[in-house]
């Protein structure tokens, strides 16, 4: 078993969680996590109103007794959605554990804290770290530039940004972004992680609800398959490539792009279409380039067991072996 500090804070078996996913972040995958030792997240403003979260953060009860929690993205929009109803809702629903992600969330955490609910905020760099930080959030998690969905605009890998945070962060942190097995576990907590946290590797599980032929599509590619779109607006995002994503780029390369260029291919309700068809070309996906080391479609349990114990036999086994022959020579 792996202990870390991360693994004590929030009162979970093992060092692993599962960040809040659009559209994929729902009850049986996340009691699924959580029923697997992991600590997994019901994507909030993937429900339609804050009475429908209060709906799914049930449902997630009644299928684990173990801790889960709820992810709330802030993002800046002409209508933004009621957050604080939403974030009444994680509270009245007697939630402890919160991911909070993207822009300014201090109001939120202070209305978390006050009601004594432990906040892990998600962040692309360590200035933005150690601001929640001083915010008072309980852990990091920090995305590098290998991730799905929005990786910031320093392009930073997680090889740099880990140990880079990690020099300076104080409380417990996750490392997010490229994460998919036991040699991922092994080399975060190396670079000074307390754990990680995956995002595409659990779309690509028997308990994710989205069609299999996004999963199998995710099993047959390689790390080349992704995109980087909103370069030129100045908000990156990383999806899976595909024909909608390829015109996306086509437009931005061709010069001066707008918003409105792209909003017609990059629309939520395109996607939301799309993905209810099945039809992995029609529409925007985020999707990392761990997909280079996604081979197959696990139950959750089987996922999380084999991760810990891939990473148990390199810690025990393999690193042992170095530094004992070391100490052999030396002697």
């Amino acid at each position: 078993m792996l202990k870390t500090r991360f693994t004590e804070a929030f009162g979970i078996e093992h060092p692993i969680a599962q960040g809040g996913m659009q559209w994929v972040g729902k009850a049986h995958l996340v009691a699924a996590v959580a029923n697997a030792g992991a600590l997994g997240f019901v994507t909030a403003l993937t429900q339609p109103t804050p009475e429908e979260l209060a709906k799914e953060i049930q449902r997630t009860r009644d299928l684990t007794d173990k801790p889960f929690g709820v992810n709330i993205t802030i993002l800046p929009t002409i209508n933004p959605p009621p957050y604080a109803e939403y974030r009444r809702a994680i509270i009245e629903g007697g939630v402890k554990i919160v991911e909070t992600a993207g822009y300014k969330p201090q109001e939120h955490v202070d209305d978390f804290k006050a009601h004594g609910v432990k906040v892990i905020h998600k962040c692309t760099a360590v200035r933005h770290a150690l601001s929640a930080e001083r915010m008072g959030v309980d852990a990091i998690s920090i995305d590098g530039f290998e991730c799905a969905g929005h990786p910031g605009e320093d392009d930073i890998p997680g090889l740099i940004l880990i140990p880079a945070a990690a020099n300076k962060v104080k409380v417990p942190m996750l490392a997010s972004g490229g994460f998919a097995d036991g040699r991922g576990l092994v080399a975060a907590l190396a670079l000074g992680a307390d754990g990680i946290n995956m995002g595409t590797r659990f779309c690509v599980t028997q308990e994710a609800q989205i069609p299999d032929s996004f999963k199998q599509r995710m099993v047959a590619n390689d790390e080349r398959q992704t995109d980087l779109i909103f370069r030129t607006l100045h908000n990156t995002a990383r999806v899976m490539k595909n024909k909608v994503s390829q015109e996306v780029v086509a437009i931005e390369r061709a010069g001066n792009a707008e918003f409105g260029d792209v909003q017609h291919l990059v629309a939520g309700k395109r996607g939301v279409s799309a993905m209810e068809r099945g039809d992995t070309d029609d529409g925007i996906w985020s999707a990392g380039m761990v997909q280079g080391l996604i081979h197959d479609v696990p139950t959750v349990k089987d996922l999380v067991d084999r991760i810990v114990a891939e990473a148990e036999a390199i810690i025990d086994a393999r690193l042992s072996a170095m530094t004992t022959r070391y100490r052999e020579a030396a002697e």
